[in-house]
């Protein structure tokens, strides 16, 4: 098992930035690939950005590239999301996401374990 725990979320003007953080206990943290996805109100769940387990290897959705990075520190047990020039519709929900596996996906289903969101909020 594995617990999960996002923070970092709030609420900022468009073009600004926020560090989510995605704090890990239980299981050994470099054996999962770390990922990030978000909801927005009335929309399904989206992927954003996944990192491997140890090579750094990472996968952006085409709607955050250039603007979102993720990366990890296996020493702390703890994945990041640095995100900048925010904008409105990056208005979300965002989960922490882990999966016992290899190679980064674009599919919920093939996670493990969430953590229960942050909210992110983007003004205009």
């Amino acid at each position: 098992q594995v617990q999960l725990v996002e923070s970092g979320g709030g609420l900022v003007q468009a073009g600004g930035s926020l560090r989510l953080s995605c704090a890990a206990s239980g299981r050994t943290f470099s054996g999962f690939l770390m990922g990030w996805f978000r909801q927005a109100p009335g929309l399904e769940r989206e992927f954003v950005a996944a990192i491997s387990r140890t090579t750094g290897r990472t996968a952006y959705s085409d709607s955050v590239k250039g603007r979102f990075t993720i990366s990890r520190d296996n020493t702390k047990n703890t994945a990041y999301l640095q995100m900048n020039s925010l904008k409105p519709e990056d208005t979300a929900v965002y989960f922490c996401t882990a999966r016992d596996d290899y190679y980064p996906t674009m599919d919920e289903r093939d996670y493990d374990y969430w953590g229960q969101g942050t909210q992110v909020t983007v003004s205009s």
